[in-house]
């Protein structure tokens, strides 16, 4: 019996880690693909408020859900280094400019809460309450015009709190990519008339284009 239930606990245990495994593979294999991401999520969360539209109940449980998303949302805006934080370490180039010449360079933004990171906490939160919504235990009787006006105070409050710490630090918490020169990565065609100008100061354009390979006479247009 004893040897029974261990190879029962061992296989359950195996395949456990199996599904693991195989649900990793498929979230790293979705870092890149954003846009289809946040679509899953928006797919989640209408079904959850229609649910919530089709039962009339637990309200209690989409204010929980709408507090938990403004939390990830606010850890999503703010940077990995709080300028508030007392202390720190030394500069590793993921923290805010404090100087002139650091407030010059391209710094990409550093995040408390990654992207990824956040879209896997929204998607869970959204799809545990989906999952509460099924249940009348959650549903605990409450007026919810009390309940969304106090949301709508609380996020007011908050954004405001958020927008007044980006303004006093001067940072957005958008990342466009490195500043590129508007020249870069073009052909101008330059090298060529200048080169083809130097040889005729010299008077000795022809010995000059027999040494020439047929790509460098090939670019030059006369």
């Amino acid at each position: 019996m004893m040897e029974g239930s261990d190879q029962d606990f061992s296989g359950a245990e195996a395949t456990s880690a199996n599904v693991r495994r195989a649900v990793q593979y498929w979230l790293d294999k979705s870092t890149i693909h954003i846009l289809p991401r946040w679509i899953l999520f928006s797919v989640v969360l209408l079904l959850f408020f229609l649910r919530i539209y089709l039962v009339q109940s637990h309200f209690i449980v989409a204010y929980g859900l709408g507090i938990f998303l403004l939390n990830n949302f606010i850890l999503f805006l703010s940077p990995l280094d709080d300028p508030r934080d007392a202390g720190g370490g030394g500069d590793d180039g993921l923290s805010l400019p404090s100087t002139a010449k650091q407030g010059k360079e391209y710094r990409p933004f550093a995040r408390r809460l990654p992207e990824f990171k956040f879209w896997m906490a929204c998607t869970r939160g959204s799809g545990t309450a989906l999952v509460m919504t099924l249940f009348s235990l959650f549903d605990v009787p409450v007026f919810w015009p009390i309940l969304l006006m106090y949301f709508g105070v609380l996020f007011f409050m908050t954004m405001r709190r958020q927008i007044g710490h980006m303004i006093k630090h001067k940072y957005v918490p958008i990342s466009f990519g490195k500043h590129k020169p508007k020249a870069a990565g073009k052909e101008t065609g330059d090298g060529g008339q200048h080169w083809r100008r130097g040889c005729q100061k010299k008077g000795k354009l022809g010995v000059v284009l027999a040494g020439c390979s047929e790509d460098r006479l090939g670019a030059l247009s006369w």
